[in-house]
């Protein structure tokens, strides 16, 4: 298997839903605007949507996908089978109970995670409505990950790439067309949520039936492989979900300043989504089954061989997304957002929080390519310990940041935790023996970084200064950007071309 070939399916499969979740935002914010309702919104799906990054594509994926691997490559497919028919059981018996908890405490849950929204009676309220609506989300989303965990493992990976693009879409809809039939109109998208979970769920299940994988839900809690997964998840929360506990802590932080803050740093978030999914997750999903392959097959050189591809790959994309998140972030933010009630300020408030990030995107897209290096070899208790050390040096950033910096304090504070996370894990794999990076890294770096450095001018050049953004229409903003970016490109890859980068020195074949 080509790994270069199936990061350029999966990244085009996750390009097509990310597209269509910008077309998203831009629908909502026109619509909504950035204040008391799309606040009180955003915290309702941030609730669940932490809860699917913490146990379904986080803990539950990280752990469950090297035993199924296990079992897959040594057991074969009928005790595969009856692994995933008891995990699924589990899952599902666990979900139902969380779900409904989630539902009966939303106003507790709502008041601990946003606390400041309780001095606004009807924002208090408004959130919580959302909140019971979105809730179940966490239930479908879960199985889907599920799906998704054993789709990658059987070399599947554009289905559950482009999955995500379920939920873009009803949300288009909702937004765009129920709307006017909900009172207050903001409940259209958490009803979108709620949708887009089943419907998301629906559109895994011929392609599970094709692999003779439909999960059949038996409980066995005797289960040998049932039981490891389950002592795998409870660290695994820590190690690869200390971002969105730190996200959800900026959240409280947030809840606390002016009106709008919670928004613009979810506008910011999901432009950095971009990046984090078209690289950092569609490396991590292709790594971690051919990972887990080279550790029980005792591979212990094909092992390293393979972080090194994924960790110079990022340098090479990473590098410069940051750099251009930062130069265009308002030429950016003002084509994407910038109409109806998403007015000038909110632009620039949001263009704060964006370069604040932008300071540590490599950070978290590294930390994707280097915990599949720990989990694949089903070591969790060290990502843990550096996923906790990194979270409290996060709040004691945000503590710094945020009196003198606003919202993009919590925002910077999150990217230099993700790079504290990053260089420890990266330590830790020097420390082991089981990373040990190829000959020629310095003169890489070297090159990329002057790549980067012309790319940088280009576009600096090309943008021109940000208040005509603000204030040409539509067409022309999407025309010039998408010129912008293109002459950014093709500075970048001719300058890496010139430089004596070539496609084929980046094939790499997958376990």
């Amino acid at each position: 298997m080509n790994l270069l070939k199936s990061l350029a399916a999966v990244s085009s499969m996750t390009l097509v839903s990310r597209i269509l979740g910008f077309v998203r935002d831009t629908v909502v914010a026109r619509a909504f605007g950035a204040g008391l309702a799309t606040d009180a919104f955003f915290v309702a799906f941030k609730i669940p949507n932490l809860l699917r990054r913490l146990f379904a594509e986080g803990a539950f994926s990280q752990a469950f996908v090297p035993i199924f691997a296990e079992y897959k490559n040594r057991r074969g497919d009928a005790d595969a089978r009856l692994l995933v028919d008891h995990v699924s059981g589990l899952l599902a018996l666990a979900l139902a109970v969380v779900t409904l908890i989630g539902i009966a405490a939303a106003p507790l849950i709502v008041y601990v995670s946003a606390p400041g929204f309780a001095a606004t009676a009807n924002k208090f309220a408004l959130t919580i409505d959302l909140l019971r609506i979105t809730f179940p989300y966490i239930f479908f989303i879960s199985l889907v990950s599920l799906a998704g965990g054993i789709l990658n493992t059987y070399s599947r990976f554009s289905v559950p790439a482009l999955t995500p693009a379920v939920l873009n879409l009803t949300f288009i809809g909702f937004a765009l067309w129920a709307a006017p039939y909900f009172d207050p109109p903001i409940k259209a998208l958490a009803w979108a949520v709620f949708c887009g979970g089943v419907l998301q769920l629906a559109l895994q299940i011929p392609f599970l039936l094709r692999l003779k994988m439909l999960p059949r839900f038996k409980l066995g809690f005797k289960d040998e492989g049932v039981s490891r997964v389950m002592r795998q998840m409870g660290p695994a929360v820590f190690g690869v979900s200390v971002g969105q506990v730190s996200l959800l802590i900026n959240t409280i932080f947030a809840s606390f300043l002016v009106s709008g803050s919670v928004s613009w740093l979810y506008y910011a978030d999901r432009l950095m989504e971009f990046p984090t999914g078209l690289l950092g997750v569609a490396l991590g999903t292709i790594l971690l089954p051919s990972l887990a392959k080279h550790y029980a097959d005792q591979s212990p050189v094909e092992y390293s061989k393979l972080l090194d591809w994924g960790l110079r790959l990022t340098l090479m994309l990473a590098l410069p997304a940051a750099a251009a998140l930062a130069v265009l972030a308002v030429p950016l933010i003002a084509t994407l957002f910038h109409y109806g009630q998403f007015s000038g300020h909110d632009v620039l408030m949001t263009r704060n929080a964006l370069v604040a990030y932008s300071v540590g995107l490599l950070g978290l897209i590294l930390v994707k390519v280097l915990a599949p290096g720990f989990y694949a070899r089903q070591n969790i208790r060290t990502p843990v310990r550096i996923a906790i050390i990194a979270l409290i040096a996060t709040q004691v950033m945000n503590l710094a940041f945020v009196g003198w910096l606003q919202h993009a304090g919590l925002a910077l504070a999150i990217g230099l935790g993700a790079c504290l996370n990053a260089g420890l894990l990266y330590y830790k794999l020097r420390q082991f023996e089981i990373y040990s990076p190829m000959p020629g890294w310095a003169l890489f770096t070297l090159k990329i970084v002057i790549a980067v450095v012309a790319m940088c001018s280009c576009l600096r050049f090309a943008a021109g200064p940000d208040a005509p953004w603000l204030a040409a229409s539509a067409v022309t903003k999407i025309l010039r950007l998408t010129g912008v970016v293109f002459v950014g490109a093709i500075t970048y890859f001719a300058a890496l071309w010139a430089l004596g980068f070539r496609l084929r020195d980046f094939v790499q074949r997958g376990a």
